[in-house]
């Protein structure tokens, strides 16, 4: 037995083998996928087929493993000192402890001549507007059906379909075979989407394949099948070989997915999480509509305590009409009563104020003034008369008539001017006198001026 006094406490050491196995776990998380340029350097091709080399620069060196699966897609074998590209993921080969990428496309490094037709022909569409986020159309959240264009052989319609049964799968889908690598590619993908069109039962539409070398992709790179793409009248989704590999074919699809796992996943809906939604709003209906119950209940307990019945609500009406008509007709009575009194009253003040009476007080005055004015009248009258009686005997005193009649006249030369002097006349003139009755014609026969003419003469 050892004592635990002497017990080891240092830390516990890797095993060779435990730290590869770690390292290499820690570079393939880090890195999912590079592209790498330089100069290939000490190409070896065993019997296997498998490729081995290395990639350097000036500075450094990184060891690269093709497999004969990936290098039998290389149409031209690079050779010692080419400047290319690779493609692949970085791991660790564990048995030496080697750093290496193990490489699944390999091309010449700048622009070959495949990849100058794609930047002509990605110009050119981008200059029609075939590529514009406007003219894209929605992809539908819950789609009814959806198409699949892609090789019914390949890995992606493994994938694809996989994740369409695990996600949601009571949507049905329908493959529109193609092939998807080498010359007839192109037509067979153009036809498979007219086709998918045809059919019409699909509102979303899945269009790819696998990963591979540009070469193999290339045919989602012809200007056909871009141009039947962007017609397509079904909603597409681009999914064509891994999340570094880009093609005419993502521009021009309404969405572009990574993979085609992703683009599964982008159609469908988690049917766990419609399960959730439904679940929840299937509660939040149930609280609802208890909720509302409540609410009604509670409601249609107080329109009860509120409802009366209306028999009673009738009997307090009918007595409430007849107190009301018992007011009215007391009211009625007392006003008349009120009327007649004022009536009377008015009858009085109109009796005391009758013109009838004031015409005969009336009458008796006038009569009275009348017998006043006449008396009074009669008595002016005398008054005056005995005044004119006084002023005719003054005047009559004073008048030329009374003094005529009395024996004077009135004497008028022939101008019938009046004669007040003797001298106004003479011998032989002829004159008129007046008289108290008459007139009497004379011829002067002589003038006298002594003052002895009231002696009287005799002829």
């Amino acid at each position: 037995m050892v004592n635990d006094a002497f017990q080891d406490t240092r830390p516990r050491a890797l095993s060779v083998s435990e730290l590869n196995h770690q390292a290499r776990h820690l570079l393939e998380s880090s890195f999912m996928q590079v592209w790498v340029e330089g100069e290939l350097s000490g190409l070896s091709r065993p019997s296997s087929g498998h490729w081995y080399f290395s990639l350097k620069d000036q500075k450094c060196q990184i060891r690269c493993a093709m497999f004969r699966g990936m290098n039998q897609r290389i149409r031209s074998i690079p050779k010692e000192g080419d400047k290319v590209r690779i493609r692949g993921k970085v791991t660790l080969y564990e048995n030496r402890g080697d750093f290496q990428i193990i490489v699944e496309h390999i091309e010449p490094a700048g622009l070959g001549p495949l990849q100058q037709a794609f930047e002509k022909l990605k110009r050119k569409l981008q200059a029609e507007g075939l590529f514009e986020t406007a003219r894209k159309k929605p992809i539908p959240t819950l789609p009814s059906h959806i198409g699949v264009v892609t090789s019914p052989t390949g890995a992606a319609i493994h994938d694809i379909l996989t994740v369409l049964a695990r996600r949601c799968p009571g949507i049905p889908v329908t493959v529109y075979p193609t092939t998807v690598q080498g010359q007839p590619a192109t037509a067979e993908i153009v036809r498979a989407i007219g086709l998918a069109q045809a059919h019409g039962v699909a509102d979303v539409l899945i269009i790819g394949r696998g990963g591979g070398s540009l070469e193999d992709l290339w045919c989602f790179n012809e200007e056909a099948v871009a141009r039947a793409i962007a017609a397509c009248p079904i909603p597409t989704v681009s999914a064509v070989g891994h999340e570094t590999d880009i093609t005419i074919a993502d521009f021009v699809a309404d969405f572009r997915a990574p993979t085609p796992s992703a683009a599964a996943e982008k159609v469908t809906p988690d049917q766990k999480d419609l399960l959730r939604q439904v679940n929840d709003r299937e509660f939040r209906l149930e609280n609802a509509v208890k909720r509302a119950f409540q609410r009604m209940g509670a409601k249609l307990e107080h329109l009860s305590a509120r409802l009366r019945d209306p028999r009673r609500e009738l009997q307090e009406k009918a007595q409430r009409l007849d107190g009301l008509d018992l007011r009215l007709g007391s009211a009625m009575a007392q006003r008349m009563n009120q009327s007649r009194i004022r009536s009377t009253h008015l009858a009085q003040r109109l009796a005391m104020q009758s013109p009838r009476k004031q015409l005969i007080s009336n009458r008796e005055t006038l009569e009275r003034s009348t017998s006043q004015l006449d008396k009074a009248m009669q008595g002016v009258l005398a008054k005056l008369q005995d005044k004119l009686e006084h002023t005719a005997g003054s005047l009559n005193l004073v008048s030329p008539l009374a003094t005529l009649g009395r024996g004077y006249a009135i004497v008028r030369d022939e101008r019938g001017q009046i004669i007040r002097n003797a001298p106004d006349v003479s011998a032989g003139d002829q004159i008129s006198a007046h008289v108290a009755n008459g007139t009497v014609t004379a011829e002067v026969k002589s003038v006298n001026t002594q003052s002895n003419w009231l002696t009287p003469t005799k002829d």
